[in-house]
């Protein structure tokens, strides 16, 4: 089968599409005939080695938490789930042709196998920061780079819990988050002043990377609420960086049931197909993404 694979640590170059052995479910797991898998920057700071201090991978190495698609092998010990369902979730190698899932959904009706693809992965990071920065209802959370996957779900989540958002995106998608029920302003220099002027921060949430800790804490006055799924280097702030999944199944399950119940969507902003895997990193680094970007098998 066909995959995204790289054997070296490096830019958006050292990816190739290469042939594979299809890999196959075992215990407790499922194999899906994959039709999306979701552009996360994980993958990219995957590709570039940033993590191996943290969470390291032996090379070469597949791309790819999240897909949607077709169920065609159940694994020993599953139930709930037959050949032939239509799933999204989370696995290991999903920019290929075929994928393993170990946490998985049933898709509900309405969504689509591109913007399912964009969901696991960022709905558990949104339920977890909310979770571990501590933030009750009718307080205010500030969602620093808010406009990608993960702020359009902290954004909806908090919505749908009593949260107030102060959020903060480039100029262009300033209106998407006030969309999404956010008070929006514009990041760089000078936040502090201008989120002071909107209103008291509560928690503080670094969803982007670009070098806000000191800012964040000041705004909240206590490093212990400020929280950065992006810079490792938020804890020589004292605040703590996130980066390790805790709860996929139940996150998914959320996901489902936030979207049943239309209090959850997740734009595409854009697809790629699989050889074009380079790009879509090089885009997704980029930043300003609204919404998602998926690949599209």
């Amino acid at each position: 089968m066909r995959a995204v694979s790289f054997a070296d640590f490096g830019g958006p170059e050292v990816l190739e599409l290469v042939e594979v052995p299809e890999p196959h479910a075992g215990p407790g797991q499922v194999r899906v005939a994959v039709r999306a898998a979701g552009v996360n920057a994980y993958d990219w700071r995957v590709r570039e080695g940033q993590f191996q201090k943290v969470s390291p991978i032996r090379l070469p190495a597949g791309v790819g938490l999240d897909a949607s698609g077709v169920v065609d092998e159940v694994g020993e010990g599953v139930s709930g789930v037959e050949v032939g369902d239509r799933v999204f979730g989370d696995g290991t190698a999903t920019y290929a042709e075929f994928a393993v899932l170990s946490a998985w959904g049933l898709m509900p009706e309405g969504l689509s196998f591109e913007e399912a693809a964009g969901y696991p992965s960022v709905v558990e990071t949104a339920l977890r920061v909310i979770r571990q920065v501590g933030v009750e209802p009718g307080r205010t959370l500030l969602a620093s780079g808010a406009s990608g996957g993960v702020g359009s779900a902290v954004l909806q989540i908090a919505r749908d819990r009593g949260i107030s958002v102060i959020a903060t995106a480039g100029p262009a998608n300033q209106d998407y988050l006030r969309g999404l029920g956010a008070v929006a302003t514009t990041y760089g220099a000078g936040l502090v002043a201008r989120v002071r002027a909107l209103g008291h921060v509560d928690a503080a949430v670094d969803l982007a990377g670009s070098g806000v800790i000191r800012e964040l804490v000041e705004l909240t006055g206590d490093p212990r609420k400020v929280l950065s799924i992006a810079d490792p280097g938020a804890p020589e702030f004292g605040a703590r960086f996130s980066a390790k999944a805790e709860n996929l199944p139940g996150a998914i399950a959320e996901a489902a049931r936030l979207f049943a119940h239309g209090k959850l969507r997740i734009p595409v902003e854009k697809t790629y197909s699989l050889d074009q895997a380079a790009a879509a990193h090089i885009d997704s680094a980029a930043g300003h993404t609204r919404g998602r970007r998926v690949m599209v098998v």
